[in-house]
């Protein structure tokens, strides 16, 4: 049995950063704990490359239960299984969300985490290549940049969108969060610059920060109200190793929720359903589940450079010599190259509707696009659902998987706005900018008039965009998991750390405020605050 200061749970986008800060002043000994492997993938450093990862060893792959709201559907659920979670894996736009966000989570009695008070942790992480201005840092590990590559279609979208009435927006990070423009992403020279690769990879080879990856955590070992360690398999053989200080859980919202019902923390009457004696009973644990759920409107494209073309011969070759000598081309795009954000009222106090274009087809994670032809993807999501789901456990073997409920579209406010968004996408979709390039519908394949006809629409074909949240949330109430010092509450020496503590959703991509969250996390346990330069 080994012991450590700290011991943290997750190597995703949280736990790398925790590793990095709590081991750099070289004063305590700290196990970071990796359910997956090593992250040597070339799918994982190639850009345009993330689709390829989805169904792989890389991810655990989940599924919903059936969605009663969307044809009683099982949604596949990719989540990074590897160094650096799903940052290894995603799409690495850069969206911190809105301001009204965190001033929504202090409103609700979490001290120290409005728009004001995160906004510094933001800028600790970020190394901001082009954007100079009070909302941005240039000294942060993580760097935060324009593409090497940009597929002119991109560029349309962004004038489609101008032409039908919204205005661009050239930083969604700043002052406004409004409009349209290219999105910023989390790359190096071309490359993903994941949170393995810009937090984890600097603190390796330092004495006290161990690493281990392949081993699957069973369960926090609770005495006495007081987390006292981890048991995990690694290679077939049952370990357990103790902290003095804290163990910090940075799972993520399906296994952050999983390892602490695992451990007897949660629901009690749910607990003892599969044989788990409850060491406290916390109801909210697995319960606040939120998404942001994707539907798209996809057009057949007469341009022949589209990102369909670019694995095609006879340009696969250059573009593959292109990318490898010079980190451009086509490869070095992250699909999702633009997108904007609007008010689906203008009552809304903030966006409550995104759109997401890809310069190709995108279906179903990218799993069955054509494999001829080229096309241009819309995709729109509703920002703040208001439906809430579950994650529960399916039996008390840690290496089953979590049961998932989304409850997706189960508030009628979510389709309507859902609904709204689609005829946004087609809209700009069908704008005299995009006359020269568009020759067609593929999917559907003609233009949806009928609200009924674009219910239907959704419900068939909508998808998750892979920003799962909130099952372990940060609050006051009797459904809090944790206080705003992100305590589990009732259980002493016992913290989460990741997307799962957001009481409610961000409005945007989820990476950058789990790293935000991470970065507070990490003054939050030593004690001390360092936010000079920022």
């Amino acid at each position: 049995m080994s012991n450590y200061d700290y011991i943290i749970i997750g190597a995703g986008s949280a736990g790398c950063v925790l590793a990095n800060r709590l081991s750099a002043n070289g004063k305590y000994t700290i196990l970071l704990l990796e359910a997956g492997g090593k992250d040597k993938s070339q799918d994982i450093q190639v850009p345009a490359a993330f689709p390829k990862t989805l169904q792989t060893s890389l991810n655990w792959g989940y599924r919903t239960v059936a969605q009663g709201q969307l044809h009683n559907r099982s949604l596949y659920l990719p989540r990074g299984k590897v160094l650096g979670g799903s940052s290894s894996i995603n799409a690495m736009i850069y969206i911190r969300g809105n301001r009204a966000d965190y001033d929504g989570w202090a409103a609700l009695g979490n001290e120290g985490w409005g728009y004001e008070a995160v906004l510094p942790y933001f800028k600790k992480s970020e190394n901001q290549q082009q954007l100079k201005s009070e909302y941005h840092g240039t000294a942060g590990l993580l760097n935060v940049t324009d593409r090497n590559y940009t597929n002119p279609l991109s560029h349309v979208f962004v004038e489609a969108a101008q032409e039908v009435g919204f205005p661009e927006n050239e930083d969604f990070n700043g002052a406004e969060q409004e409009g349209f423009g290219l999105y910023q992403v989390t790359n190096t020279n071309g490359a993903r610059c994941s949170a393995a690769a810009a937090f984890l990879r600097p603190a390796e080879g330092r004495p006290n920060l161990s690493v281990e990856t392949e081993a699957l955590v069973h369960r926090i070992l609770i005495e006495n109200g007081q987390a006292k360690g981890v048991e995990y398999k690694q290679k077939g053989l049952k370990k357990q190793a103790l902290a003095s200080r804290e163990v910090i859980l940075c799972a993520g919202a399906y296994n952050s929720p999983q390892l602490l019902m695992l451990s007897g923390i949660g629901d009690g009457e749910e607990l003892k359903k599969h044989g788990i004696v409850a060491h406290r009973h916390l109801p909210g644990v697995g319960k606040n589940l939120q998404d942001h759920l994707v539907y798209f409107t996809i057009f057949n494209s007469s341009f022949k450079g589209s990102l369909d073309s670019a694995e095609r011969l006879p340009g696969i070759l250059r573009n593959l010599y292109n990318y490898l000598i010079h980190k451009k081309g086509p490869f070095a795009s992250n699909i999702g190259e633009a997108g904007g954000f609007f008010r689906s009222t203008p009552d809304e106090p903030a966006p409550d509707s995104q759109i997401h274009f890809g310069p190709c087809y995108f279906l179903e994670h990218g799993f069955r696009n054509p494999k001829k032809g080229n096309g241009y993807s819309i995709g729109g999501k509703v920002l703040i659902p208001k439906s809430r789901g579950t994650v529960r456990l399916s039996s008390a073997n840690p290496s089953d998987n979590p049961s998932i409920d989304h409850n997706y579209l189960a508030d009628e406010d979510d389709l309507r706005k859902s609904i709204l968004g689609y005829k946004v996408c087609q809209r700009i979709g069908m704008a005299e900018a995009f006359a020269p390039y568009r020759s067609g519908l593929f999917n559907p394949g003609r233009l949806l008039e009928d609200d009924k006809e674009i219910e239907d629409h959704i419900r068939a074909t909508a998808e998750t965009l892979y920003h799962p949240v909130g099952t372990c949330k940060m609050g006051q109430d009797e459904m809090a998991v944790v206080d705003a010092q992100l305590r589990v509450r009732g259980v002493e020496r016992l913290r989460v750390a990741d997307a799962s503590i957001m009481p409610a959703i961000t409005r945007g991509n989820t990476n950058a405020p789990t790293i935000m969250i991470a970065e507070k996390a990490a003054e939050m346990i030593l004690g001390v605050s360092d936010l000079s330069g920022v």
